[in-house]
């Protein structure tokens, strides 16, 4: 399959950089109107996308992709918003955040009510769709509403029923992932200090208890299914009370964020020995009287027990796990507390049934509360990341890229520190005066993370915390901390120019003005339509022009007019389109219409080498990432001029 997909990307990029004058139109609507039992119209607007693509949902973070947007005409109320299927929800590499977005198939549904009668309603979308190689400019499309075709829909007894469209294989991954995930979390909890040495204790209950194996097999199994049973209802709670659909937009909010910030910090001091968290004793004390009873509910009170007097150790895990599946919607805190408590009853379960295998664990000691000390700077990094999802949103500038990694990198000293027994905490009761190799180990990695961070504020990438780190525009400088600047960036610049960071080019968003610039220094111009969401102009950005041949002719011999467009600011003066003779919506219109009009291409990355007049001095390109092959062409089009 890995080769199979290979030589489809392969194939895909060949027809993309060889067939530079092709239009692409990834999607197509259909429309189809509604009715429901309070009279109330549906608009239903359903997008058919192309294999490979996928179509971005409505409601996007700032800083993000262009969202799906619809324009309703005068003349109806809307009721409530524009409902949209489930889709699939990711973390963007490119944009560094969560997005979703659709595949196959989408559909939208809004509730009206029509203030005149009519036959038709017209209305109109702005899309954006991407695939693995490149994103479309955002395209709006009219949507003609039969009103004289009326479906009926179906209810159920309590609410209208919204049908969606559902990617089934991609939700199964995402619960997979998400499983296997919360199965890790919870093999990292049964070896805390109030788990593990549970474990000897129960088997040998079982063992002594029982009147003979078969009754002590069938006991620990019961028992750790009554572990499972009850975390998976404690998920189910949390679905419960905050509902499925709700989950999702509770977890982005910036006053979740907040608090599961401050709580996070609350169980992390907690880790590292500030203090215990401990139910009130009588919950336990009434828990070890049901579970003397004995049979089905004895056994069952017995892993409850457990469940209480563990909670010191297995709360803060329970709880970051059931925040982080809550963003993922649906069942999902269901399919967490799965995972987690089948981590925590197999080794209950098994070494009940085979009790001979107790030889092979390691004994209880202070290796147990190194592992909580170590969960607990996990859970004090961790908590930085939703407080810093809530600065992005308010874009208060608060925690910015440079100060987040700047945590991180005490943090994880600290902790490399600790590990090699140089801080002691006030559950250490003894000091570390001979390292084990684990010890040594995990140290070494946690410097290593240390080292491989302090580029990141200097600018560079650090991909592998991309997910948890503010992106690099959103810090003190784009180049990175303590960067010289230039005088470019403050005087001298020509009217509409600025500096591109950080490869210190001089650079237009606007035609008309870069076009005059290098008239009035007589230089050849290299025309980039581009976008803020097109992954592969990233990658030409920052591996091809980053080459110093490249950067050479970029700074001293082309005047750049980058066109972006997904650019959503608006034209001080209102323009007009010359092709649909309507205003442009914001400026990207013009440049998108710009490209397909003259160059009959809608794909970004798209370079062009012109003249002071406007005329192409060598054949325009595409995505181009070898080196070399660019720098011939870039320097080609400058020996035209």
């Amino acid at each position: 399959m890995k080769i199979t997909s290979l030589l489809i990307r392969l194939f895909v990029f060949l027809v993309v950089f060889t067939t530079t004058a092709q239009v692409f139109s990834p999607v197509s609507w259909k429309t189809s109107v509604e009715q429901n039992k309070k009279g109330e119209t549906i608009l239903v607007a359903t997008a058919t996308i192309e294999e490979g693509w996928h179509m971005y949902a409505q409601n996007i973070q700032e800083g993000g992709p262009i969202p799906t947007t619809f324009f309703y005409p005068k003349g109806i109320t809307l009721v409530g918003a524009t409902t949209e299927g489930e889709g699939k929800v990711v973390q963007d590499p490119t944009f560094e955040m969560e997005l979703k977005y659709f595949e196959n198939k989408a559909t939208f549904k809004q509730v009206v009510k029509l203030d005149k009668k009519s036959q038709k309603l017209k209305a109109s979308v702005e899309f954006m769709v991407c695939n693995d190689e490149m994103c479309l400019p955002p395209k709006e499309v009219d949507l003609i509403y039969d009103i004289s075709s009326v479906k009926q829909t179906t209810f159920n007894n309590k609410e209208e029923e919204v049908v969606t469209s559902v990617d089934t294989n991609n939700k199964k991954q995402s619960y997979l992932v998400l499983f296997l995930l919360s199965f890790l979390a919870g093999l990292s909890a049964l070896i805390t200090p109030c788990v593990f040495p549970m474990i000897p204790m129960t088997v040998s209950f079982f063992t002594k208890q029982s009147k003979n194996r078969a009754v002590g097999i069938k006991n620990a199994i019961i028992y750790g299914v009554s572990i499972v049973v009850i975390y998976v209802l404690l998920g189910t709670f949390v679905v419960g009370v905050f509902g499925a659909d709700s989950l999702n937009k509770l977890a982005t909010s910036v006053s979740f964020n907040v608090v599961f910030f401050a709580i996070l910090v609350f169980f992390a001091l907690s880790f590292l020995g500030a203090y215990e968290l401990v139910l009130p004793s009588s919950w336990g004390t009434k828990l070890d009287e049901k579970a003397d009873r004995g049979g089905l509910i004895g056994i069952f009170f017995m892993a409850l027990a457990l469940a209480v007097v563990s909670f010191s150790c297995t709360g803060p895990i329970v709880g970051t796990a059931l925040v982080e599946s809550a963003a993922h919607g649906g069942i999902a805190p269901v399919i967490s507390m799965l995972g987690f408590s089948l981590a925590i009853a197999l080794p209950f379960t098994l070494f009940a049934i085979f009790p001979g295998w107790m030889n092979s664990l390691p004994k209880s000691g202070g290796w147990l509360n190194t592992v909580k000390v170590v969960l607990g700077f996990l859970e004090l990094a961790l908590a930085f990341k939703f407080l810093s999802n809530a600065d992005l949103v308010l874009q208060s500038h608060w925690l910015e890229r440079e100060v987040f990694i700047a945590i991180w990198i005490v943090i994880f000293l600290l902790l490399g520190i600790y590990l090699l027994g140089k801080i002691r905490l006030p559950h250490d009761y003894q000091a570390v005066e001979q390292l084990s190799i684990t010890r040594l180990s995990l140290a070494m990695v946690s410097f290593v993370f240390v080292v491989y961070m302090v580029p990141g504020l200097f600018g560079a990438p650090v991909k592998l915390i991309g997910a948890f780190v503010p992106p690099l525009e959103y810090s003190e400088s784009p180049r990175g901390l303590g960067s010289a600047t230039t005088a470019k960036e403050h005087t001298d610049l020509p009217e509409g120019a600025h500096v591109l960071e950080p490869y210190n080019i001089l650079a237009f968003k606007d035609y008309e003005k870069g076009l005059a610039y290098a008239k009035k220094v007589n230089k050849s111009i290299l025309l980039d339509f581009t976008g803020y969401a097109c992954v592969n102009c990233r990658k030409m950005e920052q591996n091809v022009w980053t080459d110093a041949q490249v950067l050479k002719l970029l700074q001293n011999d082309v005047v750049l007019i980058s066109l972006h467009v997904d650019d959503r600011q608006k034209f001080e003066v209102e323009e007009v389109s010359k092709l649909t003779g309507k205003p442009y919506k914001y400026k990207g219109q013009k440049w998108s219409e710009l490209q397909e009009a003259k160059y009959k291409t809608n794909a970004q990355p798209f370079y062009v080498v012109i003249d002071i007049d406007g005329n192409d001095l060598n054949t325009p390109i595409g995505y181009t990432p070898n080196v070399k092959e660019y720098l011939s062409w870039l320097q080609e089009g400058i020996d035209e001029f």
